[in-house]
């Protein structure tokens, strides 16, 4: 084991405890310093509301996307601003731009009513939150609210300096403080030590009579009571030694007498025992075979017994699983097909709340003008002027009502067809272009969540006679799995959707530049229960449903592709038209 200084070693642990104390002081004045300017840069964020807020709540208000989109890319710009999140009065993002938080796991889709600060997060971004607020006629109205978001990478920025200098200043004291600390060590204790261990290292233990050891040093401290300590040591050892040469010498005398006694006894004893020991060992022999005859037996009787029961418990547990899974499987197809009907059902209420909102504000606006219209013709203090604006924000009014009835009624009607189609199998003769459209238009609520895209090539002129409802289930499903599955933290996907024809067959070639899948996930692609978001709530039956919809129902072929990065692409085909309907697929 290398030989270690006491010095060294002491030297270490006080300056040790030294850097500790530096260093959480340093860490302190550092922390300090970081708080002061995060609260500066909340303030900053905090004042760039009285800048951008009324033009932001004017370009909310007016629906002009573009200016607010410019207005959230001039307040990036700023120095301090890491990321912008503008939303309108439904919660739903307008614009979102740089590095920023889940703004609906932060607020889910409520509008704040008020200015709230945003703590900091493992991502390191803080940030403030206030509402827009648009006043109209007397009235205030949020239309929205935005969200400024700031990082620790700006906060260090500023405070590089600072903690430069900070660790500069403690480098210096550090260095000063070690040099005075070697010098009084090497004096005080490094050499008076030397010299003891050297001294004792040369003793000669063999002769000790008149060895001394002998520290020089002027001061009578530890040092020297340690050299006379030692000292007296040594002649302690000089009479214990001789002391001890007596004690060997009668020592040795005693033990040979013993070591005789001990050999005559041991003799004694080893005939003696010699014979009952192999007696004993053939009786033990005896026994360990019978014991070991009979739990073998015993073992063998109880595990037939047992495995003729472990066989009836199982038929039996087997027959109930087959009864329960037969009725999961009718159960899975209705829920699923109900569940994809909900979904439409829940995004499309959400779609028509927006226009119906709009209309009821400017039938209540429209109202309130008429009211201050007919008091002022009763009081006979009607001007031309007045007339004027109200005649112009009745036209305003009732343009902005008819635009958003005229969407309302449209999402219905496309709503009504699909989910009439989604619960039928009736042959219908519909465009093939038109309808495929007006899936993706019943999609369309849970597409404007996302920055994601579809393109449709289709000829114009497509006419054919099947099952509608078969092809919504089959293209809901299909783009369902793409943004649910393909495009997992992808942020701008793209989905293409080929239509051609052939003499006889309808060749529809669907493909999504997603995540893709690993070849033994593609493998299993089409088997019912299969899904990589079990712990989410996914059934699994998705793609088993569109397999057996395309095989049974339209008596068609499907092939799949796909590699990991390279997105997943589906090949359909199936006859043009069909003259009776076919059966209903069944869950395999």
């Amino acid at each position: 084991m290398p030989q270690k200084s006491l010095s060294t070693k002491l030297l270490t642990r006080v300056l040790s405890v030294y850097f500790i104390l530096t260093f959480v002081v340093t860490c302190g004045q550092i922390f300090a310093e970081y708080v002061n300017t995060k609260d500066y840069i909340r303030d900053e964020l905090g004042t760039l509301q009285k800048t951008f807020g009324r033009s932001l709540t004017r370009a909310i208000w007016e629906l002009n996307i573009k200016q607010t989109t410019t207005t959230a890319e001039g307040l990036l710009d700023i120095p301090m601003v890491e990321g912008v999140i503008i939303r309108d009065d439904n919660g739903a993002i307008i614009s979102q731009l740089g590095r920023a938080l889940n703004i609906h796991n932060l607020y889910s889709q409520q509008l704040v009513q008020e200015d709230v600060m945003v703590e900091d997060t493992k991502a390191g971004l803080f940030g403030y939150t206030f509402p827009l607020i648009f006043e109209f006629s007397g009235r205030a109205t949020q239309v929205g609210d935005v969200t400024l978001f700031s990082s620790r990478d700006v906060i260090f920025s500023r405070i590089m300096l600072s903690i430069y200098f900070l660790i500069g200043n403690a480098m210096i004291k550090t260095t000063f403080l070690i040099i005075l600390f070697l010098i009084a060590f090497r004096k005080l204790l490094t050499e008076p030590l030397t010299q003891l261990t050297e001294q004792i290292e040369y003793l000669e233990l063999e002769e000790l009579d008149g060895q001394q050891v002998k520290i020089v040093t002027d001061e009578n401290n530890e040092l020297k009571v340690m050299e006379r300590s030692f000292n007296n040591l040594i002649s302690k050892v000089v009479e214990y030694k001789k002391e001890l040469k007596q004690t060997q010498h009668d020592l040795i005398e005693s033990n040979q007498k013993l070591d005789q006694q001990n050999l005559q006894l041991e003799q004694d004893v080893a005939r003696k025992t010699s014979n009952l020991s192999q007696a004993m060992i053939d009786l033990q022999q005896q026994k360990y075979e019978l014991e070991r005859q009979k739990a073998v037996l015993t073992e063998e009787v109880d595990l037939r017994k047992q495995t003729e029961q472990e066989l009836l418990s199982k038929q039996t547990q087997l027959q109930s699983s087959l009864d329960e899974l037969s009725f999961a499987q009718e159960q899975l197809v209705g829920s699923e097909k109900m569940a994809v009907l909900g979904g439409l059902v829940a995004g499309i209420t959400h779609e028509i709340n927006t226009p119906i909102g709009i209309g009821v504000t400017a039938t209540s606006f429209l109202q309130e003008r008429l009211t201050e219209i007919e008091t002022a013709y009763k009081n006979k203090s009607l001007s031309s002027a007045a007339l004027e604006g109200f005649i112009n924000d009745a036209a305003q009014s009732a343009q902005l009502l008819s635009h958003n009835l005229e969407r309302a009624s449209d999402l219905i009607t496309s709503f009504k067809q699909i989910a009439v189609d989604q619960a039928s199998e009736a042959l219908r003769t519909i465009n093939f272009k038109d309808y495929i459209n007006e899936v993706i238009r019943s999609l369309h609520p849970q597409i404007k969540k996302t920055s994601h895209s579809i393109r449709l090539h289709c000829p114009d002129d497509l006419i054919i006679n099947l099952p509608a409802g078969v092809i919504s289930q089959i293209f809901t499903n299909l783009i369902m799995n793409s943004l649910v599955h393909g495009f997992e933290n992808i942020n701008s996907g793209q989905i293409t959707i080929d239509v051609n024809t052939d003499e006889n067959d309808l060749i529809i070639n669907y493909q999504d530049n997603g995540l893709g899948l690993k070849p033994a996930q593609l493998k299993r692609l089409f088997d019912p229960f299969f899904t990589t978001k079990r712990d989410e709530g996914g059934s699994g039956l998705g793609a088993h449903i569109i397999f057996n919809l395309v095989k049974q129902t339209l008596n068609g072929k499907i092939e799949v592709s796909s590699e990991p990065g390279q997105g997943l692409h589906y090949r359909i085909s199936f006859p043009k038209n069909m003259s009776s309907p076919l059966p209903l697929f069944k869950l395999d």
